[in-house]
Formats: C-alpha cells, sequence, structure tokens
C-alpha cells in the first residue's frame, strides 16, 4: 500500500524524489533510472526531473508526488484529498489525469475526499462515511438515485437536496401553513410524520396564477449561462431550485414551485429512506 503524499523534499530534484524510495531498498541506480523516467513519461514530467520542487507550479508537484509511488509499483494506491490544495481548474485537470492513471495502471486505488463532486465523478465505487461508521455504499449514481438517509441525500449532489418536513394524508402530504404537495406518500404512512427530500433539479418554477405547487416568494435569482440557481421562501423556510433554461424572475418575484413526482425522496422521522422513489 502506497500513500500518495503531496509533500516533496526541497532539497532533491524531481529525479531524486522519485527514486528515493528505490534507493532506499538498495535497488540498483541504473534501474532507479530506468524506472523513474518511465513513471516520469507516463506522468508527463519527463523534462522536469533535473527541477527542483521550488521551480514547478501545484500540478507538476501533484504528477511528482504520484510518480513517486508509482515507481514502487504497488498492489494499492491510498489518495487522501490529494486535490484539496489546488485551484478549481487545477482540480478539473488532475481529476482527468487520474482517471487516465487508474486505467492506464489497473491498481486499486482508494480515494479519500470531503469533495463530493470528486467522489461522484472518480469513484466506480463510493463510501459514506459518518463518525467512522459506513452510511452507504454503492456506484455513484446508485447512492445519488437512492440515497439511504438524509446524511446521505444532503452530502450527495451539488447543490444539496431541500427538505420539508411534514404529516402524510390521503393523496398528500401536508408541510403545515395550510399547505401540502399533491403528491400520495408512501403506502402505509398516512398520519405519519414524515420528511420529503427535493432535488433542486426536480423542481419547476411556475407562475402565481398557476393552481399547481406551493406559493412560493423568490429572495435570489442567479444565472449562470447554462442554468439558473433560485433560492425561493416556502412557507418560511428556504428552497433551492435549479432551473436548467433562463427564467424571466427576479428577486422579490411570487410565484409557485412544483416539485416532479417521478424524483420524491420519502425518510422517516430517524432519517432513513422509505420507500422505493
Amino acid at each position: 500500500m502506497v500513500f500518495q503524499n503531496y509533500a516533496l523534499y526541497p532539497h532533491m530534484t524531481v529525479a531524486e524524489n522519485m527514486g528515493f524510495s528505490l534507493r532506499l531498498r538498495g535497488v540498483h541506480r541504473t534501474v532507479i533510472a530506468e524506472q523513474v523516467v518511465a513513471a516520469a513519461t507516463s506522468l508527463e514530467v519527463a523534462h522536469l526531473l533535473d527541477r527542483y520542487p521550488r521551480q514547478l507550479s501545484g500540478g507538476q508537484r501533484q504528477r511528482v508526488a504520484m510518480g513517486r509511488a508509482i515507481v514502487r509499483n504497488p498492489r494499492l494506491f491510498l489518495f487522501d484529498e490529494p486535490l484539496s490544495n489546488l485551484d478549481a481548474k487545477l482540480r478539473v485537470q488532475m481529476r482527468t489525469e487520474l482517471r487516465e492513471l487508474h486505467r492506464t495502471l489497473g491498481v486499486t486505488s482508494v480515494y479519500v475526499t470531503h469533495d463530493q463532486i470528486e467522489a461522484m465523478t472518480m469513484a466506480d465505487r463510493i463510501i459514506i462515511l459518518r463518525d467512522g461508521a459506513v452510511e452507504q455504499q454503492g456506484h455513484p449514481l446508485e447512492v445519488f438515485d437512492r440515497p439511504a438517509n438524509t446524511f446521505v441525500a444532503s452530502f450527495i449532489g451539488s447543490p444539496a437536496m431541500n427538505f420539508l418536513e411534514g404529516t402524510a394524508e390521503n393523496g398528500r402530504f401536508a408541510i403545515g401553513d395550510g399547505l401540502s404537495l399533491p403528491f400520495a406518500p408512501p403506502a402505509g404512512t398516512v398520519g405519519q410524520r414524515m420528511t420529503v427530500g427535493l432535488r433542486p433539479e426536480h423542481i419547476r418554477v411556475l407562475p402565481q396564477d398557476d393552481t399547481p405547487g406551493l406559493p412560493a416568494q423568490l429572495q435570489a435569482v442567479e444565472p449562470t449561462g447554462s442554468e439558473t440557481l433560485i433560492v425561493a421562501s416556502v412557507a418560511g423556510r428556504s428552497v433551492t431550485v435549479l432551473a436548467r433554461e433562463r427564467l424571466p424572475v427576479r428577486a422579490g418575484d411570487l410565484v409557485r414551485i412544483l416539485p416532479d413526482p417521478a424524483h420524491l425522496h420519502w425518510f422517516d422521522p430517524a432519517g432513513r429512506r422509505i420507500g422505493a422513489a
């Protein structure tokens, strides 16, 4: 097992950093040189072998650190938040490079991160931990579509899932203040307190005079070009909406919001998932 460490020895060249562990093992210097060049070539840092860490960019130092691990031919890589110190653009680039490296080497990798985007985009299988206990594991999209509890549901997905507490009724879900969603909760839950989870991308914004949905006042409208992020107040609770289209709305407008009934997530009072939705 190799722990992938971002730190490099500042007084050693790139080549010396990458071959240091092999030198400690007593490997012949010719073999060390061959393995260092092979690893550096695969990581596109062969032209940097005579430089020192202070002469490298953040992404280059990251690749050299990975090369130091690769030359040992490990059976398992352990990456502990390797991209946390990089800027946003470089993180995207390094995610791509790490995925390609994993495909090329074919070595099992355990990747620890608090960034759910990294987890979703890089994992073959994802494990959600809380306080040392496994909350859920599975394929990333499987976890996204069927979160086991509200903790997982709030962690996976950006923007985060909305939660509305209420009481299950016949064909409706009452959230208080005389408001209710016109969707039937899971069978056998009538009269029970529960929580419905609504992902921002599964909520529509409708004109105020439309009948369906919940009345809401827009608190913030943030157009990004390809989508619009909206924060609305519903019965005193904040609800986030992610619209893929450009909407002719602005902060302060009165509208109605309508969740997609095909993408509701139901949770019991303890936060555990209910039903098959």
